[in-house]
């Protein structure tokens, strides 16, 4: 596994994935800074649901910065050296900063869909009382809806990322490497050392323990709205039921299609690369690779979803564009004052 002349990238991996990396840095960068300017023009992080997006934006644009340093790393990392600046920028820094901000993302998404899910159960509970759920089940959700518990969330999960990212980095910088690697495209900078696979193994975890709770949410809410409909205590009018599950469902689409297939392969390749057949780990490596870049094409994404699904963050770009009349900055001040959760 260590024989640092096995791995051999193809065309796959020296065009194809710079290739990709170079469209999506311009996408996203672009989309990600006007999603932060419309929400700092518009003051809307002083919604809760706005402070999950911001959140959501600083780690797309982190992610973002990274796809320069991923591109020239698979164009041109095969002819650096390993002890390079240039590879261990590419990949210690762009790495850190890659996997900070992809698991931020992760857990992110889980808090605004337990959000989301915590403003139907206020709402369902408000009108039917006789459907609401235990007392401290319903704090603990509705603990997400608030803005003070939403901006220390943010915090201690960045800052928990954080340190389980770099205590894994920094322990295989350190790491003394057996015999020298002529090249920084190598297994030692595509697998990592062992404490790097355990901090793999914890967020992978962490992946699962998130998607199964945006599941759980989205079958609950499901049923839910089945019974209080039986009970007729909920009316058409309510198209805020149809908007939260049409949320919910989003985030669940978004971590199935960016996120699953890498977090499902990740464990698989832990596991296989231990042989030490060149062609076999070839493979694994590309595959690994290109289901990265699955997962950091959601960061390009996410400004047309939330343009597609927000109607308050479409109004607002729209209104940066065209000049306002007072009563259309009253009815805007009066949308930014709403509980309704549009996402």
């Amino acid at each position: 596994m260590r024989n640092s002349t096995c791995l051999q990238p193809s065309l796959a991996t020296t065009v194809v994935l710079p290739v990709i990396y170079s469209f999506l840095f311009p996408a996203g960068s672009f989309g990600n800074i006007l999603t932060a300017w419309v929400f700092l023009r518009q003051a809307l992080t002083k919604r809760t649901q706005y402070i999950y997006l911001a959140n959501l934006v600083a780690a797309n644009l982190f992610i973002c910065s990274t796809m320069p340093f991923l591109a020239a790393y698979f164009a041109r990392g095969y002819q650096w050296a390993y002890d390079s600046v240039a590879c261990r920028i590419a990949n210690h820094l762009g790495t850190l900063i890659m996997h900070i901000s992809m698991y931020v993302t992760i857990i992110i998404l889980c808090s605004t869909a337990l959000s989301q899910y915590a403003t139907l159960k206020k709402n369902s509970d408000a009108q039917c009382s006789h459907a609401a759920k235990e007392n401290f089940y319903r704090c603990v959700l509705q603990k997400f809806r608030q803005p003070k518990f939403a901006k220390y969330l943010c915090i201690f999960i960045w800052f928990t990322v954080f340190c389980i990212t770099v205590t894994a980095i920094t322990y295989n910088i350190q790491e003394k490497a057996e015999k020298e690697f002529p090249s920084c495209y190598n297994m030692k900078v595509e697998a990592g050392e062992f404490v790097t696979m355990i901090a793999a193994s914890f967020a992978t975890a962490s992946f699962f323990v998130s998607f199964t709770t945006v599941l759980l949410s989205y079958y609950s809410l499901t049923r839910h709205l089945d019974k209080i409909k039986k009970n007729t205590c909920i009316e058409e009018k309510h198209l805020i039921y149809s908007t939260v599950k049409r949320n919910i469902l989003v985030i669940q689409m978004i971590l199935t299609i960016c996120f699953l297939p890498y977090h499902i392969f990740r464990p698989v390749f832990y596991v296989l690369i231990k042989n030490d057949e060149c062609p076999r780990l070839n493979y694994l490596v590309e595959i690994k690779n290109f289901l990265t870049c699955l997962a950091a094409a959601k960061s390009s994404l996410d400004p047309v979803i939330i343009l597609l699904l927000d109607k308050t963050f479409k109004k607002s770009l729209y209104g940066l564009f065209t000049k306002s009349t007072p009563e259309q900055h009253k009815r805007k001040d009066d949308i930014f004052n709403e509980e309704t959760p549009e996402m």
